[in-house]
């Protein structure tokens, strides 16, 4: 076991270490914001949740067992009733009707009190089952039920009878009360009834005297044993007239009794049958339900824990109530979503509350949540339920309130779901109301209209709420459209800000809780996933992000205390990136004072563990997306006095493509004031040229555009020094720009300016030195030109994208470049 568990390690590492490679040597992920993004691998990526749950296996419904239950005790109690109705009519109409002067004194009585007792019990059945339903239609009387009584009284008879006395009556009730208290857990426990203006159906006082006996929730015991005695008092009966036979004499020639006899084995056998089925079908009762435990069985296969036995109970009533008062198969197309989903849209808090417990364990449960969220999901109804749910302060409908919004939380992560979500008006509002803090020692004030709500409980779960209302929004935030939604909303993106708020005690205490920190890590994948937004809602909500004063300082707060926190200052960074496609936000950025020194020490931290390292190269993208295009923040990163660190930088395997970048920019939109200070940028030559000849793709591409803008700070004799230094003859780097516009024919995603580079650096080569003019002619290079010119695309014009939009577009054209080249190459 231990050897293999070796060798899983041992796989992860090397698997890691290849991921660092690959990523090192690309200088970053996969996805910058330096090229386009296919939208057809963002939808894929996006809908793998989706596309995965039509190929998970069905799972067998464990209540199934339960309706199958309750279709077997509604044929019998349906066969019982019918028999005992056909003996009614055979009584009244043959025996009483035909026979009621010839019969004997003993039959008439025994007949009457058979009818009687029957016939109270046919008729009454349905009010029976009524009386039984409404104990579980509430959570604090859940224990009180007939299930409960069977149980403690199928053993103990005696105890049974003597529980009608009021002494032993309230140890009964205790002890109910401590089961309800224990089966329903800590939340339970939290969980107080409301007072209404309506009155509670198991609390109902039937009589105003002997209130125990007549209140609602005992009525069903005493029908149930009623039942009991009246089944068991009609079979002592009818087998004591069958065995016995003693009907009287009938004399000769008597024609008025001479079909007595039959008339009454035939109604006794009826009143038998009737009888005996009912105790069969109340013996089946006790049998699964005391001795196999059918709702403990079901209750655990569904997952629903100590308290799911509320929510089973009732659901087992009201599946035999539909099939005893409908038909027989009623109960058959009950389940338990759509029972959770009906409780759910109740009136009554104890039933809002016990569908919210169901619909959330099967929300999260893995075998049943795919099949429960696509049912919550098409139904429209629960999806506004649940939304109005999340406006719910009230301390007493805590457990409810958070119950929907982990529902809808799981909910939002299906795509289509979250459009119905974020489609229905006023659930943005609702789903702020989850972000409201508790900040204020004097309790949190919310106005309604002209009502206020004060919440002021110790133990409300604000931080909870918080959470839930972050991981709502990140999942609904996956759709572009809800993001504008989510911009749009009044309020809404300042509280979202305000929770990445992360202070130096924050970041660098050691009590700190891990909740704590995911708050923090939830509001900044949500404000990086806005500020990443493509489009014109995009831009507007770079814009409304940017505006907020605190954005960019909370920012600064996690890269200068957040070293324990390297998933946190990536987060922050990449908002950083995604902000400064906007030119007012970059200039925000660059102006808040430590911004642009954070950002170094981390790209230059060489102390950074080797799986933090995509902190240093997100830094470097952040780095080089401040300095493209802003005179500004390019003076501000020359004033750092970091120019030979990034020179240095290139030789670093990880940092050399995003130090390329940064210093390309820095030298073409630092403005002519700023030549002195970019001369030392000409140590880098060797390093570039080299890279050059040997690398490939990004990094090669990096390192072109970086060349073609050395040399302009080189005289002749120092370009040839550098070439010398670097070990290439100006032969081969003609050569190798020539391969390079062979190579790619097409612009591709990867590295769309290549051929723009290319051409940039050849351009600056032809008016160098005129012998280049003659090398380039002999290589074909007028042919591969013209090739450029025919397959010219719009990528090749832009520095930046944000998805497939591309933004900050090149001075010159490529079409400009190549006829530039062409006329230098036709000159000679």
């Amino acid at each position: 076991m231990d050897r293999g568990t070796s060798t899983d390690d041992d796989g992860s590492v090397r698997l890691q270490v290849f991921e660092l490679r690959r990523m090192s040597e690309a200088g970053g992920s996969d996805s910058t914001i330096f090229e386009p993004q296919s939208s057809i691998e963002k939808r894929d990526s996006t809908s793998n949740a989706d596309s995965e749950s039509p190929t998970t296996a069905a799972v067998r419904a464990p209540e199934k067992k339960l309706t199958l239950f309750a279709l077997r005790l509604a044929i019998l109690e349906k066969a019982a009733t019918g028999l005992g109705t056909l003996g009614f009519i055979w009584a009244t109409v043959v025996l009483l009707g035909g026979f009621a002067i010839t019969l004997d004194k003993t039959d008439f009585w025994i007949i009457t009190v058979i009818l009687l007792i029957e016939g109270a019990r046919i008729f009454s059945r349905s009010h029976e089952l009524e009386w039984q339903h409404q104990v579980t239609w509430s959570i604090a009387d859940a224990g009180i039920n007939s299930f409960r009584a069977l149980q403690s009284t199928s053993h103990h008879l005696t105890e049974a009878i003597k529980s009608i006395l009021p002494s032993i009556s309230r140890e009964h009730s205790q002890r109910s009360r401590e089961v309800v208290e224990r089966t329903d857990g800590a939340n339970s426990k939290k969980w107080q009834r409301k007072s209404t203006r309506t009155w509670t159906s198991s609390d109902v006082p039937l009589l105003p005297y002997a209130q125990w006996v007549f209140l609602t929730r005992n009525v069903s015991k005493i029908l149930y044993w009623l039942q009991l005695a009246s089944a068991t008092v009609c079979v002592v009966l009818s087998l004591m007239k069958l065995i016995r036979h003693n009907y009287g004499e009938v004399a000769k020639g008597d024609t008025d009794k001479r079909n007595r006899k039959a008339a009454l084995n035939i109604f006794y056998s009826l009143a038998l049958a009737e009888a005996l089925l009912f105790l069969l079908e109340k013996a089946y009762w006790e049998w699964k339900v005391i001795y196999c435990k059918l709702l403990e069985e079901v209750n655990k296969e569904c997952d629903l824990g100590p308290s799911g036995m509320v929510s089973i109970r009732r659901f087992f009533y009201d599946a035999y109530s539909r099939c005893v008062n409908g038909s027989i198969f009623d109960g058959l197309k009950m389940d338990m979503v759509s029972f959770g989903m009906e409780l759910l849209c109740s009136s009554s808090p104890d039933e809002q509350l016990i569908g919210a417990r169901i619909l959330l364990q099967f929300a999260m449960s893995g075998r049943f949540s795919d099949d429960t969220l696509q049912k919550i999901g098409i139904n429209l109804s629960v999806i506004e339920r649940l939304v109005e749910m999340l406006n719910w302060k009230d301390p007493q409908e805590e457990e409810i309130r958070r119950s929907a919004a982990e529902i809808l939380s799981k909910l939002a992560g299906k795509k289509q779901n979250s459009l119905r979500v974020a489609g229905i008006p006023g659930a943005m509002e609702s789903i702020s109301s989850l972000l409201q803090t508790n900040r204020n020692s004097g309790g949190a004030t919310d106005e309604i209209g002209e009502k206020k709500i004060i919440i002021d409980h110790a133990h409300y779960g604000f931080w909870t709420f918080n959470h839930l209302g972050l991981l709502i929004l990140k999942k609904l935030a996956r759709d572009h459209d809800n993001c504008g939604k989510i911009g749009n909303t009044r309020g809404l993106l300042p509280k979202i800000i305000d929770f990445t708020h992360a202070g130096e005690s924050l970041l660098k205490g050691e009590l700190v809780t891990r909740s704590q920190i995911l708050t923090v890590k939830r509001s900044l994948q949500l404000v990086k996933m806005l500020a990443s937004t493509t489009g014109a809602t995009g831009e507007h909500l770079r814009g409304e992000i940017s505006e907020v004063v605190f954005t960019i300082s909370n920012i600064r707060d996690i890269l200068r205390y957040g070293e324990k926190h390297p998933t946190l200052q990536k987060l922050g960074i990449e908002i950083l990136t995604s902000l400064a496609l906007e030119e007012d936000a970059t200039q925000r950025i660059g102006g808040t004072g430590g911004i642009l020194k954070e950002l170094f020490n981390i790209f230059f931290n060489e102390a950074t563990p080797w799986n933090q390292n995509h902190v240093r190269i997100a830094a470097g993208e952040a780095l080089a997306m401040l300095a493209l295009d802003s005179k500004s923040n390019c003076h501000r990163i020359l004033k750092l006095k970091v120019l030979d660190r990034l020179v240095g930088a290139l030789k670093v395997p990880l940092l050399r493509v995003n130090a390329a970048r940064i210093l390309r920019n820095l030298c073409s939109y630092s403005g002519a004031d700023c030549f002195h200070q970019l001369r030392g940028v000409i140590a880098a030559a060797p390093t570039v040229l080299k890279a050059i000849i040997s690398e490939e793709h990004k990094l090669q591409e990096v390192m072109i555009g970086l060349a073609a803008h050395i040399f302009k700070f080189m005289t002749p004799e120092e370009s040839s020094i550098m070439f010398d230094r670097a070990g290439i003859t100006e032969v081969e780097l003609a050569v190798k720009l020539v391969e390079i516009l062979k190579k790619y024919q097409h612009p591709p995603i990867k590295v769309p300016r290549i051929r723009r580079f290319a051409i940039e650096l050849a351009i600056w080569m032809m008016r160098d030195k005129v012998t280049s003019v003659h090398i380039f002619k002999e290589m074909g290079m007028e042919k591969e030109l013209e090739v450029v010119l025919e397959t010219t695309a719009e990528l090749e014009n832009f520095n930046i994208f944000s998805g497939t939009v591309g933004l900050s577009r090149h001075s010159t054209t490529v079409h400009s470049l190549v006829e530039t080249a062409l006329e230098l190459l036709a000159d000679e």
